[in-house]
C-alpha cells in the first residue's frame, strides 16, 4: 500500500459538547491505523476542555482554542492545519464517530490532488442519549451492522446505507463500485486531503459570516474543482456515525456571502484572499 507509513492529522472542531468528543476519541483510540496525531480545534476556551483531555494523554494528542466570539469554525480549522505534523489531514466534526477502519481504508484511497468527500449515518435522539449514557456500546451497532442496517430501511433521516462498509482493496469496491459516478460534494464533517492541497487554496474563506455553513463544504467543493482537483466519493469506506443534536436555526442574511461566492467564481479566484497565509 503505498501510503501505509504517512503520517495523518486528525483536525476536530470542538464546541462545548464533550459527551460527544469522548465517544470520538474512544473510536480513534481503536482505529486499526495508528501513525495519527489528533488535533482538538476548540472553537471555545473552556478550563473544563483542558480538564477532560488530561484523560488521553496517551494520544498524540494537540489542544487549540481561541475565545468564544460566536461560531467560528473555519478559523480554527484555520489554525489546525497550521498546526498539523502530518501529510494527510482528515477533517471530522466534534459529534462524527469514526468506524474502527476508518483512517486505514482511507489512506488507501488517498492521492495527491484528490479530495475525499465522505458520508455518515444518522443516529436519532433516543439512540445517541443511550450512547452518551453507556447504555449502548457503539462499537456493537458497528459490529452488527446489518442488524442496524434493517431497523432504519425505511428510515431515510438515518442514511443507513451509508454505514455499508467496504474494503477499497476488496473485490465488491474494486470491480463494481469504484468506477460508478457517485455525489463528491463535500461535507465540512467528513472530508480529507493532503496538506499541501488544502494549503494550495489557502485553506477555508474565513471572508464568510461566521454563522455560514458554506465555508467548510460548498465553498470548498467549487474551489477544488476550480482548481483542477479530484474530488472522489469516499461513502462506503470513510465511514462514520453522527451522533444526534439539536439544530438552531440561526436566521441570518446570508446574501452577502452569496455575493461573495459569485464573485469568486466569476473570477476563478479559488485562492481565497482571507485564509491560511496570515498565520504564518
Amino acid at each position: 500500500m503505498e501510503n501505509k507509513n504517512m503520517k495523518v492529522s486528525i483536525i476536530i472542531p470542538v464546541y462545548k459538547d464533550l459527551q460527544a468528543l469522548k465517544i470520538v476519541l474512544q473510536a480513534l483510540e481503536r482505529q486499526t491505523y495508528q501513525n495519527f496525531e489528533i488535533i482538538i480545534a476548540e472553537d471555545n476556551d473552556a478550563p473544563e476542555t483542558i480538564k477532560f483531555l488530561q484523560d488521553y494523554s496517551h494520544l498524540n494528542l494537540i489542544h487549540i482554542s481561541q475565545p468564544d466570539t460566536g461560531r467560528n469554525k473555519v478559523i480554527i480549522q484555520n489554525k489546525a492545519i497550521i498546526k498539523a505534523k502530518g501529510e494527510y489531514l482528515i477533517f471530522i466534526d466534534g459529534d462524527i464517530v469514526p468506524f474502527k477502519h476508518f483512517i486505514e481504508y482511507t489512506i488507501k484511497i488517498a492521492k495527491p490532488k484528490r479530495i475525499l468527500a465522505g458520508r455518515r449515518v444518522n443516529l436519532d435522539e433516543t439512540t445517541t442519549q443511550k450512547i452518551k449514557n453507556g447504555e449502548i456500546d457503539i462499537l456493537k451497532i458497528e459490529k452488527n451492522y446489518l442488524s442496524f442496517l434493517w431497523k432504519n430501511k425505511k428510515n431515510r433521516e438515518a442514511r443507513a446505507e451509508q454505514g455499508i462498509q467496504l474494503n477499497p482493496e476488496g473485490f465488491i469496491y474494486k470491480y463494481l463500485i469504484n468506477h460508478k459516478k457517485r455525489n463528491s460534494e463535500i461535507l465540512g464533517c467528513n472530508f480529507s486531503c493532503f496538506k499541501n492541497d488544502i494549503v494550495a487554496i489557502n485553506g477555508f474563506d474565513e471572508g464568510y459570516h461566521p454563522l455560514a455553513t458554506k465555508a467548510d463544504d460548498t465553498d470548498l467543493t467549487w474551489r477544488f474543482n476550480c482548481a483542477g482537483y479530484e474530488l472522489f466519493s469516499s461513502k462506503n469506506i470513510a465511514n462514520c456515525f453522527h451522533l444526534w443534536h439539536q439544530v438552531k436555526k440561526t436566521g441570518f442574511d446570508d446574501s452577502k456571502d452569496k455575493k461573495l461566492m459569485e464573485y469568486n467564481k466569476s473570477y476563478n479566484i479559488y485562492k481565497c484572499k482571507n485564509g491560511l497565509d496570515k498565520y504564518e
